[in-house]
């Protein structure tokens, strides 16, 4: 029996994906659990709608996606530390302080959870940290630390 996936399900596909199932999974949990609906000649019309508006969103996203990238690759974030007088910086940077950096010197708002820092940093220099966009779209930023 084919069905539509309505939400992910594991083993089996992703959302808005026709898979062929036995019948009575499909009816005893799928359907009734609303993980799927069954593959009729109207919803297929409709998934394949859907697919389309899928399709123009993740394009027009891909593409926002370009411009933040080149905007943060065009200079290096700096970063304010407090410093000793070894060149060590009190603490460690973390991916908030980042984030704070990057909306006031590049005006984006960036989660700090998709930030990753790279190496680890205990002193004044320069680093690199990923931003991961999602859907494999990583983003390689660098940082600047510098005493305060």
């Amino acid at each position: 029996m084919e069905v539509i996936l309505i939400k992910d399900v594991d083993n089996l596909g992703a959302a808005h994906e026709l898979v062929e199932v036995r019948p009575g999974y499909a009816r005893n949990y799928l359907i009734p659990q609303k993980y799927a609906i069954e593959a009729s000649g109207s919803n297929k019309k409709i998934l394949e709608e859907r697919r389309k508006v899928l399709a123009k969103r993740e394009e027009k996203l891909m593409a926002e996606i370009a411009k933040v990238s080149e905007v943060l690759k065009a200079s290096p974030v700096k970063l304010g530390a407090k410093i000793g007088t070894s060149g060590k910086i009190f603490g460690s940077v973390t991916a908030i302080q980042l984030a704070r950096a990057i909306r006031e010197q590049k005006g984006y708002e960036i989660d700090r959870r998709r930030i990753s820092i790279l190496d680890e940093v205990k002193e004044a220099g320069t680093y690199k940290a990923q931003i991961d966009f999602g859907k494999e779209n990583l983003v390689e930023l660098e940082f600047e630390v510098v005493g305060e």
